[in-house]
């Protein structure tokens, strides 16, 4: 059903790079402040400077993690120690916390100057699961999930939302690990085998291999097909539409 096997009964998305043109927001504030720290970092330690790459630094250690993941995750591909820091360190801080702040900061700047878009297509597959009845779920690391989907209209589209807050608050790991998607799965009331996990980023396609859920649908927003089938997609599309016209045929 919808470009599916029969047996998919829920569905479960990601937010920034699947439904949201926000991904790109992501990565932008990502290097902002990587780039602000690291060359003060150069000056500190006397090192070169090496940029962020928003492209491969932002696959391979950020994308779909939670935000202090990612801090830790790029920093030891730099072999770069700082202390962990608390919720109280303002940004600029010197601290995974610290860096942390200052990105959410970024991201917060500029949905506001830039808004919030969904991807038409998403949009389309999503009202058509709703016609037929089936559940969906939102599963995001994002604190500011519920922001993103109000500010793009897509936020009553959803039966159940499992983001950073909520992932916080149950003590649920990011991912790769698959604790949000299984979570989003038990609050629908279905097996991860009948249901279907649709993601962008490699660190969220191997939460859905590693939660064992029936399919799992690589999103390539930035042409990395052959790495989302590497991490564990068993069908990678450029669109959701491309589900719709598949179904049709």
């Amino acid at each position: 059903m919808l470009g599916l096997p029969d047996h998919i009964r829920a569905y479960l998305f990601d937010l920034d790079g699947v439904l949201t043109q926000t991904a790109k927001v992501h990565a932008a504030a990502w290097k902002s402040m990587f780039d602000d720290f690291l060359r003060e970092e150069a000056r500190r330690t006397g090192d070169e400077f090496v940029p962020f790459d928003p492209v491969e630094d932002y696959d391979r250690y950020v994308d779909g993690r939670p935000r202090l993941d990612g801090t830790r995750t790029f920093l030891e591909s730099r072999s770069i120690e700082l202390p962990e820091g608390g919720e109280a360190d303002p940004p600029g801080t010197r601290s995974v916390y610290g860096l942390s702040t200052t990105k959410n900061d970024l991201v917060l700047r500029l949905i506001r100057e830039q808004g919030v878009q969904p991807y038409p297509g998403s949009v389309e597959y999503l009202h058509r699961l709703r016609v037929l009845g089936l559940p969906r779920a939102v599963v995001s690391s994002s604190a500011n999930c519920r922001d993103v989907l109000k500010a793009a209209g897509i936020d009553g589209l959803f039966d159940v939302v499992i983001d950073g807050q909520v992932a916080k608050r149950e003590g649920l790991p990011g991912k790769p690990a698959p604790d949000t998607y299984l979570a989003a799965a038990k609050t629908l009331g279905v097996e991860p085998k009948d249901a279907a996990v649709f993601e962008d980023a490699l660190a969220g396609v191997a939460s859905g291999r590693a939660g064992g859920f029936g399919t799992v649908v690589g999103v390539n927003r930035t042409g990395q097909r052959a790495a989302l089938l590497e991490n564990g997609a068993d069908l990678v599309v450029d669109d959701l539409s491309e589900l719709i016209e598949g179904a049709a045929q």
